[in-house]
């Protein structure tokens, strides 16, 4: 007897709390075994990020950890995106994620990937506590720079730190990984529930019936709704897909797809 797919209304979603928190941990643990070992020529790799580099994207991630751990230093990152949104299409995240970039060029390649792993407690520990305390807090995202058709324009201080911060530091795992051109480390205690997450929520976000099948370790099988359309990819690349990402096989077509979740 085949059993019956879970429906995305009773996934338990991400929430702020210390289930949220481990998880992080998790992710930043996952991603600093992925970049042991990298070589001078490693670092310079292109990404698919636009005009970042391997050095580029892990500078934000220490950038990003920095402020996430101290309210003084992501107020002035903050302030500083917005003073210069204008020079990055518009977007002042695009911006902020700059200064952060530019924040780490003195640091060697070496010396960046020790402050990673550093900075990763400290992150979710201050984006714990921002969760808590500012959790009902609106935050409004602008469509310019590197914003995609379909992304979220708006989300909570709440859902930002307990949950698109995390998938942040995971699809940056994953680019890396495509950078670098070796597959991720996946272990489904860890990969398994924020891709589970992000199905829970593009879920939400369409509200149209379907069965998702996503194979892999990190995957699994969900549906919604009653009659609806049966999708069959690899979990990473429905991943890159909701992200805006390129995905790396074949994606079946349908409208869907259309609809993207924050990271």
């Amino acid at each position: 007897m085949t059993a019956t797919p879970p429906d995305t209304h009773s996934l338990r979603r991400i929430t702020p709390g210390r289930d949220a928190d481990e998880l992080a941990r998790a992710v930043y643990a996952a991603l600093l075994t992925d970049l042991t070992d990298l070589t001078d020529a490693d670092w310079r790799r292109p990404t698919d990020c636009t005009g970042w580099t391997v050095r580029d994207m892990v500078a934000h991630l220490v950038g990003a950890a920095e402020g996430h751990g101290s309210m003084p230093v992501f107020v002035s990152q903050y302030a500083w995106g917005l003073r210069h949104r204008k020079d990055h299409g518009g977007s002042g995240l695009d911006a902020m994620n700059q200064k952060q970039i530019n924040d780490q060029q003195a640091m060697g390649d070496a010396a960046l990937l020790a402050r990673l792993g550093e900075l990763a407690p400290r992150a979710v520990t201050g984006r714990s506590r921002r969760a808590r305390w500012l959790g009902w807090a609106p935050i409004t995202l602008d469509q310019a720079g590197s914003w995609y058709t379909g992304m979220p324009t708006h989300t909570t201080m709440g859902e930002l730190c307990s949950v698109v911060l995390t998938r942040d530091v995971w699809a940056h795992r994953l680019d890396l990984a495509r950078a670098l051109g070796k597959p991720p480390t996946i272990d489904p205690r860890v990969d398994g529930p924020v891709v589970a997450d992000i199905v829970a929520d593009w879920s939400a976000r369409h509200a149209q019936p379907f069965t998702l099948m996503l194979t892999g370790e990190a995957g699994g099988t969900f549906r919604a709704g009653g009659p609806g359309p049966s999708l069959t990819l690899d979990a990473l690349d429905f991943a890159r897909v909701m992200a805006g990402r390129r995905p790396d096989g074949s994606i079946p077509h349908s409208p869907l797809w259309t609809t993207k979740v924050l990271f």
